[in-house]
């Protein structure tokens, strides 16, 4: 079975690309703790006009979503209140926004963040946001599914570029949980 690192002519480790990515992200590699080592968190340049999942798996292979990640930003309500909060689910499904989590961040509503928000609190761009750099204090709700890919391929933080790490890394990142069913059908 082919891995993401296969569908591009050029994998390098992140480690030493940190001036291609934006600042929150550079900084969450460049003092990388979790268990994973850092040189198993890889960067592959792509063409922003290509950044979306859909665009970027008709161009490179259908086989490549089922090993893909999305990071979406949502936004928790409860008694005046927001909490953001990052989710990863795979590629193939959706976020499920109104139930897990919804539950998992105690919150009467939930949705997602409006862009400029997710955009301006992240310091990522839309399209691009990653788990990886997310603010602290921002729970990072991980689906149970995307842990157990050896590796899978996400946002960069910006639009130029992809990071292909290890499933399981995404576990260990700070705030994170791990959630079955997080992801769901589409």
């Amino acid at each position: 079975m082919p891995v993401p690192m296969d569908a591009f002519d050029e994998v390098r480790p992140a480690v030493e690309c940190l001036e291609l990515l934006p600042g929150p992200v550079a900084a969450a590699i460049g003092s990388w703790t979790g268990t994973v080592p850092v040189d198993e968190l890889r960067y592959v340049d792509t063409d922003p006009d290509i950044a979306d999942t859909a665009l970027l798996v008709a161009h490179h292979g259908p086989w490549l979503l089922e090993q893909s990640a999305n990071c979406v930003v949502v936004a928790g309500k409860r008694g005046g209140e927001t909490t953001l909060a990052g989710c990863v689910v795979l590629s193939h499904t959706r976020v499920d926004v109104n139930g897990a989590v919804r539950r998992q961040l105690g919150a009467r509503k939930a949705s997602f963040a409006p862009m400029d928000r997710a955009v301006g609190e992240s310091g990522m761009e839309y399209g691009g946001i990653t788990p990886i750099g997310l603010p602290a204090g921002w729970p990072l709700l991980v689906d149970a599914a995307v842990t157990d890919v050896p590796y899978v391929l996400i946002g960069s933080g910006g639009r130029r570029g992809k990071l292909i790490v290890p499933g399981k890394a995404l576990a260990e990142l700070p705030g994170a949980t791990v959630l079955d069913g997080l992801g769901v059908a589409q």
